[in-house]
């Protein structure tokens, strides 16, 4: 009786064993992954997410809000810029308060969209 037991748990730490290794070796291929595809920022030019907000803005937070949170997978930062391609004033009123609350936000007219992306 004592001896199956020996075997029993012998077998469970093996599946065991078998379980952390798997997930090292994933682990380790996701690092490498994440290095390769998010490279350092360093000298590079700027890059920018260009959204282009008509009407009373609807949807227009929820898609700020999702490329700001793409940002924190450890991509090269980049700024969000809602270009006014015909906002009315509450759309307007929704897109000020992006800019204001968030730093990584700029809002400009359509016309002047490539002035502010000499800026970035």
């Amino acid at each position: 009786m004592a001896r199956r037991w020996i075997v029993l748990l012998y077998a469970a730490g093996e599946i065991l064993l078998s379980l952390l290794a798997v997930f090292g070796l994933f682990s380790a291929l996701w690092l490498l992954f994440r290095r390769a595809m998010y490279t350092q920022a360093g000298n590079q030019p700027g890059a920018c997410a260009v959204v282009a907000a008509r009407g009373d803005g609807t949807g227009l937070e929820q898609t700020v809000k999702e490329l700001l949170w793409l940002r924190l997978g450890g991509a090269r930062p980049y700024t969000v810029l809602i270009a006014d391609a015909g906002l009315d004033t509450k759309g307007k009123a929704a897109a000020a308060a992006l800019a204001n609350t968030l730093p990584q936000v700029l809002v400009c007219p359509m016309e002047r969209i490539n002035d502010y992306l000499d800026l970035i």
